[in-house]
């Protein structure tokens, strides 16, 4: 009988699941717009619970600096102290960079006349170079005075009018949008607070429900993949400010040996650019390039290359060992997770696919292990054979 009733239930289930996938399908629109509502509903609590998860790794390591003394204000005392840390670092910097850009385009606006009357000659000496050129633009001017261009007016004067409605509108929205975007980042930095500060709580309060819902096994199991995915994402995180803190020195003595300027400011910058994986630096770079080439243009171009050189030392060598070693994953899937989230989720899928790979290959190597054991295979015969062998 209860065999019967367990049978009865799954294919009640699988039922369910087939109606309701047919009637997905055919109502996909509806379907969206819910998925919409509903990502909407809980941003503020995703956006907080990611604030919370990046800054995890610092609180903690502060707070185990602490003296243990503390005992109730052990916790407030270290999230102050990590979130002041963090803007410390955003404040230096955007301090470094901000006001040396604002000076780069004070500088760029002061040698425009010289840049003007520079091009000015060479025209004249394009034109007494080649005689035929200055015939040429004629021609071209000639063809433009040809144009209808109160026509082209005309129609332009149209599209502007029919779509100032449209203008006027895609402002308020955009305008109601971040208002509704500068909300929910409040409400997340509030909510990822409380995350940090309760976070031994809210764990426990999870366990219970877990182990009220779940039989002990798949409790057990579920916690330690739980366990596994806190540790993968806390060695990527240490491993990828690793790996901003090794680019940024090598970059810093590289420009140094070149005699390159703005060492501090560059090097600061690509460090801080460098925690978008792999890709990240190149932001830093042209930065930079912009900034040398106020002074030296030509310097701006070695500066270039020497970014490519040390890119490719980076990419190639140092993050797949530093960050793959801090999560367990080899060199080649390390390359292979970054292309494959780049390509289907962005940066964000380049930060998340790296830690995820890693605990997908964790639990992987495990079950391959197990069923290894099971069916009696010993490592000898997985074990490549020797040359002499002749296989």
């Amino acid at each position: 009988m209860q065999e019967e009733r367990k049978r009865f239930f799954r294919l009640a289930a699988l039922a369910g699941g087939l109606l309701l996938g047919y009637w997905a399908l055919q109502n996909t629109a509806v379907l969206g717009r819910f998925f919409g509502w509903l990502g909407s509903l809980i941003s503020p609590f995703a956006i907080g619970g990611a604030l919370a998860f990046l800054l995890h790794v610092p609180l903690r390591a502060i707070e185990n600096a602490l003296p243990k003394k503390l005992r109730k204000g052990r916790r407030a005392l270290a999230l102050l102290l990590t979130v002041l840390a963090v803007l410390a670092v955003l404040a230096l910097v955007v301090g470094l960079v901000l006001p040396q850009l604002v000076r780069t385009f004070v500088s760029l606006g002061q040698r425009l006349p010289e840049v003007w009357q520079s091009a000015i000659l060479w025209l004249e000496e394009m034109a007494a170079r080649y005689p035929a050129l200055p015939d040429t633009i004629e021609d071209t001017l000639s063809e433009w005075q040809l144009l209808d261009w109160e026509k082209i007016f005309g129609a332009l004067l149209g599209f502007l009018s029919n779509g100032g409605a449209a203008l006027v509108g895609s402002t308020v929205t955009a305008a109601t949008g971040l208002f509704s975007g500068v909300v929910n980042v409040c409400i997340g930095l509030v909510f990822g607070f409380y995350l940090l500060a309760q976070k031994e709580n809210l764990a426990r309060q999870a366990k219970m429900l877990l182990y009220a819902l779940v039989p002990a096994p798949g409790a057990d199991e579920a916690v330690r993949v739980c366990r596994l995915v806190d540790k993968t994402f806390s060695s990527f995180l240490s491993g990828q400010c690793l790996e901003a803190c090794i680019l940024g020195c090598m970059f810093a003595v590289s420009m140094l040996i070149c005699r390159m300027p703005y060492i501090t400011l560059v090097s600061v910058l690509i460090a801080f650019t460098a925690l978008i994986p792999l890709v990240g630096a190149f932001i830093g770079c042209g930065v930079g390039a912009l900034l040398i080439a106020v002074q030296n243009p030509m310097q701006a171009v070695w500066f270039v290359v020497l970014f490519l050189c040390l890119q490719q030392v980076e990419g190639n060598l140092v993050y797949p060992r530093v960050v793959g070693s801090s999560v367990g994953l080899p060199s080649i899937w390390v390359l292979a997770a970054v292309t494959l989230g780049g390509s289907l989720f962005g940066i964000g899928g380049m930060l998340l696919m790296i830690p995820l790979c890693s605990v997908a290959y964790t639990l992987l190597r495990e079950w391959a292990y197990r069923r290894l054991r099971q069916r009696g295979i010993g490592r000898e015969k997985l074990s490549p054979p020797s040359p002499k062998s002749g296989g």
